[in-house]
């Protein structure tokens, strides 16, 4: 329970940060875009994501990253991390 929190809670941090470099963005532009996990993904770890990729297609099962994956990919960070991460910390909350 205690390692559900703390992962629910670096996720929801990261989704937090996710969102405030969104803001960042929007001031220094002016143009309110949500970054999407793919992109800080790959801002972030560029050979893990090509790696994951490769794995996935090439030794598990290769329709789960071309439907799946990507869609996933392509939705906003902010919501990617933010939704595991606030759903952990109340699944593993104390009771």
């Amino acid at each position: 329970m205690l390692i559900g929190r703390i992962i629910g809670w670096l996720l929801t941090l990261a989704g937090l940060a996710s969102g405030g470099a969104s803001a960042v963005g929007w001031y220094q532009t002016g143009e309110f875009r949500l970054m999407a996990a793919g992109e800080m993904w790959f801002r972030l770890a560029p050979d893990s994501l090509n790696l994951v990729q490769a794995i996935i297609q090439r030794y598990l099962f290769p329709q789960l990253w071309d439907p799946i994956l990507q869609t996933i990919l392509l939705w906003p960070a902010l919501f990617v991390l933010l939704v595991p991460g606030l759903l952990l910390v109340w699944l593993c909350r104390r009771r």
